[in-house]
């Protein structure tokens, strides 16, 4: 049968690492998970019990297109509570996920062979979603200099009509802070180009909090998720804010895309919003495995990173050991049990060189994840003694 151009994306190398755990699992192996970007822990037990109790009386059927309202207005709330930003609900649009966003924005914004840049190295998602809605992604190969984020000398001689980016970011956790990221939105602004911010770790910060693009400009598309502060990946909730203007294009597509996002996990994610104390806690552990992570990695002879402003990954230079990342990260796999993900998903040019590492899950595996990733290094002959 034939089959569209548009379906020739690259795959997911993280997932084919995740499957490659499985079965050494499988087979009777004990993995500790360092690939996976989710947390360890589950939706917050508040969150839990609220669908559990509708559950008891309500069929749960479609929602509106646009979501859950008094979701929507909650998440205008948090708006206010973490950024002093005023934001009118009707901007805020509940989706299938951010995965379900990007659809919707990229759908939205941009018209086939249209070009949108992205830094690598990146959400390889980006990528791909852009291929198959026959868009050109634009890989911007950013330096060390700026933390592995895009700058304006980047972009200033090319020609693209969107800019994704991405603050914490996966796979670097760097951050834009207000200066940069408004530089960014400048040259946007004059390019006539649209402005994207993912956001999606928003809430897993370290020493500052992540600026959001809505305390610089209402000329973008903001996309966030329940996934990763919240602690909602399967759960499949999302959320994205865009210009009023846009809010009307945005729920006919959705209309016709999606229908809604899923009912029950709009549920359970309202109650999220207000589990407070849980989700601190949760901090309180991605706070002690960055602290190990940065003392530790180095002993292992993992040197060339730069300390994670947000989100829960270490990205490292690995090319004194290796320029095929894909087959060191398959030996660490086989021989240390620690599963890691080869660079060349977040960035095709320079990915063999790089190796990240999630720190997501309880502190007792990233303890004993470091304390293989140590033995391996020197059983290979890349440490002394």
């Amino acid at each position: 049968m034939r089959n569209s151009r548009r379906g020739g994306v690259d795959p997911f190398i993280v997932m084919d690492v995740m499957e490659a755990a499985r079965q050494a699992e499988a087979d009777g192996r004990h993995i500790i998970h360092m690939e996976v970007g989710q947390p360890g822990t589950a939706a917050p037990k508040g969150a839990r019990d609220a669908l559990a109790a509708q559950m008891q009386d309500d069929a749960l059927g479609y929602t509106v297109a646009l979501g859950l309202p008094a979701l929507r207005q909650r998440i205008a709330k948090l708006y206010g509570d973490w950024y002093n930003v005023d934001l009118n609900p009707d901007q805020v649009i509940v989706t299938p996920g951010s995965s379900g966003a990007f659809l919707l924005a990229f759908t939205a914004l941009f018209d086939a062979g249209e070009r949108v840049a992205i830094g690598a190295p990146g959400y390889p998602s980006y990528r791909q979603i852009l291929k198959a809605l026959s868009l050109e992604p634009l890989d911007i190969q950013t330096a060390d200099a700026n933390r592995l984020q895009p700058v304006p000398d980047d972009l200033k001689a090319l020609d693209f009509e969107g800019l994704m980016v991405a603050s914490p970011a996966n796979p670097t956790g760097t951050m834009l802070n207000r200066s940069a990221m408004g530089a960014l939105v400048d040259l946007c602004a004059q390019k006539g180009a649209a402005f994207i911010s993912d956001e999606i770790y928003h809430g897993i910060e370290y020493e500052a909090k992540a600026v959001t693009a809505l305390e610089i400009t209402n000329e973008c598309y903001v996309i966030n998720s329940f996934s990763k502060y919240f602690s909602m990946t399967g759960w499949r909730a999302g959320w994205m804010v865009v210009p009023e203007d846009h809010v009307r294009l945005v729920e006919r597509l959705a209309q016709n895309m999606f229908i809604c996002a899923p009912h029950a996990s709009q549920v359970a994610a309202l109650a999220a919003m207000d589990c407070h104390d849980e989700l601190e806690a949760n901090m309180e552990v991605y706070r002690a495995n960055r602290a190990l992570m940065t003392d530790r990695l180095p002993k292992a002879g993992f040197t060339r990173f730069a300390p994670p402003d947000g989100a829960f990954y270490v990205y490292v230079d690995v090319s004194a050991y290796t320029d095929d990342s894909r087959a060191f990260a398959r030996r660490i796999l086989d021989e240390a049990g620690v599963a890691v993900t080869p660079g060349l998903d977040f960035d095709p040019v320079r990915g063999a060189q790089t190796l990240r590492f999630s720190y997501a899950r309880a502190t007792a595996d990233i303890v004993e994840g470091l304390e293989r990733l140590e033995r391996f290094m020197r059983s290979a002959g890349f440490l002394d003694g």
